[in-house]
């Protein structure tokens, strides 16, 4: 950012701590991020922990990647500058809701290692798991529920994850989870056994 727009912004300390919210809420809070191609799960799975994690008592939200280009990101399109951005926002996004106490679980393609790792950078490294959704690209085109991968296919969806753009699977996940082999509830529960580590 420019430094002449930045020079008369200072940041202001509040007199509620991290802690403070913790105690009031009873847990830690975190950012799960969800990795993996278009149609592997990533939603239905978010959206299913939270629904887990608000009935345990525990203040959950998910950001999902179509859900915030309604809004926040409406207007940023599919090129890697593009999808940088939306990552960038959404971890700023994330961090805030972690600053407030909430878990974030995240359902992001979020094809690039890069952009992965400036989201860590940006929530913390205390509060980031990343979770790789490992659902094969076979399987997701074969599942297609948008109809996207055909779309693809026929050159009408430039620049999509798995067709005409890469993925870039995590190193080093925090969790692996393979929706093909696994069913949603048992997915679900390997998800909230990795909360509970966390805890």
């Amino acid at each position: 950012m420019n430094q002449k727009l930045t020079e008369n912004i200072l940041w202001h300390q509040g007199q509620v701590n991290s802690g403070d919210r913790q105690n009031l809420l009873g847990h830690a809070p975190f950012t799960l991020w969800l990795t993996g191609y278009s149609a592997s799960g990533k939603s239905t799975l978010a959206f299913a922990l939270e629904s887990a994690l608000i009935k345990s008592g525990r203040l959950a939200y998910v950001l999902d990647g179509d859900n915030v280009r309604h809004g926040l990101n409406k207007g940023l399109g599919f090129s890697p500058e593009d999808r940088r951005e939306n990552i960038r926002r959404v971890s700023e996004v994330a961090r805030l809701m972690n600053d407030a106490g909430l878990i974030v679980i995240t359902a992001f393609i979020s094809p690039f290692r890069e952009d992965r790792d400036m989201a860590k950078h940006i929530v913390g490294a205390d509060r980031f798991k990343e979770v790789y959704i490992s659902t094969s690209l076979e399987v997701c085109e074969s599942r297609d529920p948008k109809g996207l991968y055909a779309k693809a296919r026929s050159g009408s969806v430039p620049g999509f994850t798995g067709v005409s753009s890469p993925y870039e699977p995590p190193l080093a996940p925090s969790l692996v989870i393979d929706t093909h082999e696994l069913t949603k509830e048992a997915c679900v529960m390997a998800l909230i056994k990795l909360i509970s580590e966390k805890d």
